[in-house]
């Protein structure tokens, strides 16, 4: 089969790799139909991630047809599903509190060293997220092996096009837990760093959820629009001092909550940021949290700090004396698709969540190279971008 794999630093390339094949009796093969490119996939493309090899099949944002199902799998074939990014078994003491991304059994015994080192435990299984995550294939491809396919996958109903419901896969359940552990209250006032897809999914949850005002702050101007276009006003962090924006929008109180969908490659001219990439580039430091900064200064006293955007080793000049001496509570991590599946796709068939606004551009899977060079450095025009493979190839420059 056809496959975008990882080859290094900015090299992305699309090459012939084997069918994957039933290896579980819980396993389940997908015919690809869309597979979505990331804004965490440009973390694996700039190299910041560790443990990412050659030959890596990308691709976490997945959905198909069933093709193959092994005996202990709960799916049929034909139907249609799209798959959480998160491998989660069901069973073990983290699932059973439906938090599936710590799943304790998803991840190969083999494969976590390295992450238990760094954060204490090892991470949970993730697709096409490097081998700190379980060294899963992932579905930027025209099949997907599914594990646990009796836990993960969602069946979708007919006429449900592909568009409206592949965000169920990460960036939408990650978007509504973001709001959800900003523990949103009607009357809130609500600040979110960066308008990707996933900050534009929170701030349409924030709102949903009753907050009173959401306040969006990006740089560019076609992301801007499009969370203004949802009900949010809006700062341009390179036109406005964001501090002393929020301090006067709220009358000196600061925002309740404070949502950093942004994660460890902060851009800014700031010199904090200038010099976390400096330390980034030289190899003397990982994360540049410059937003997450300015969340938690920002935040008015007892206020919540939430933070979907991924980071992934040691942050510098952390204000862990404004955390602590304004009582803010803080929660993140990663998302559990599985706990929201049926509640968003019930909103989404009832017309109260649309997630096709943000999408700009599809695109065959060998265009997959061309993509990700476009979705890195053309951020305002490329919003989203969905690739389908067996579509005929579009040549973009």
């Amino acid at each position: 089969m056809r496959a975008v794999t990882w080859q290094g630093r900015h090299d992305v390339r699309v090459d012939s790799v084997p069918d994957p094949e039933i290896v579980n009796p819980r396993d389940a093969i997908i015919k690809i139909t869309s597979t979505a490119i990331c804004g965490s996939d440009l973390h694996l493309y700039d190299g910041y991630i560790p443990t990412m090899r050659a030959g890596d099949i990308l691709g976490h944002e997945n959905m198909g047809e069933v093709v193959e199902v092994g005996p202990k799998s709960t799916l049929k074939k034909g139907q249609r599903v799209v798959i959480p990014f998160t491998i989660s078994c069901g069973q073990c003491f983290h699932c059973t509190k439906l938090q599936y991304s710590a799943c304790d059994n998803a991840n190969p015994a083999t494969m976590t060293d390295m992450s238990e080192t760094l954060y204490g435990y090892p991470m949970g299984g993730a697709f096409g997220y490097a081998h700190l995550t379980g060294g899963y294939a992932g579905g930027q491809a025209e099949y997907l092996r599914v594990p646990y396919s009796d836990v993960g996958p969602i069946v979708i109903p007919d006429g449900l096009e592909d568009d409206k419901v592949l965000f169920l896969s990460d960036i939408l359940p990650t978007g509504w837990q973001a709001a959800e552990n900003a523990e949103i209250e009607p009357g809130d006032t609500v600040a979110v760093w960066g308008c990707g897809p996933v900050g534009l999914f929170a701030i349409q949850s924030a709102l949903i959820m009753g907050a009173h005002r959401v306040i969006a702050i990006d740089h560019f101007p076609r992301r801007l629009e499009l969370a203004k276009q949802l009900g949010a006003e809006i700062l341009n962090y390179k036109d406005t001092n964001i501090r002393e924006a929020l301090f006067e929008m709220t009358g000196g109180i600061g925002p309740d909550a404070c949502i950093d969908c942004v994660g460890m490659e902060t851009h800014g001219l700031g010199i904090d940021n200038i010099v976390d990439t400096v330390k980034a580039h030289t190899f003397l430091g990982t994360d540049r949290p410059a937003a997450l900064r300015q969340a938690i200064l920002a935040c008015r006293k007892g206020g919540r700090v939430s933070i979907p955007g991924v980071y992934g080793g040691m942050a510098d000049k952390f204000p862990l004396g404004a955390l602590m001496e304004k009582g803010l509570t803080l929660r993140s991590g990663q998302t559990h698709v599985q706990k929201y599946a049926d509640v968003l796709l019930e909103m989404i068939q009832d017309g109260k969540i649309d997630t096709t606004f943000l999408i700009s551009h599809h695109a065959s899977l060998e265009d997959g190279p061309a993509m990700y060079e476009n979705w890195h450095d053309k951020q305002d025009e490329y919003t989203k971008i969905i690739l389908k493979p067996g579509m005929e190839r579009t040549h973009v420059a």
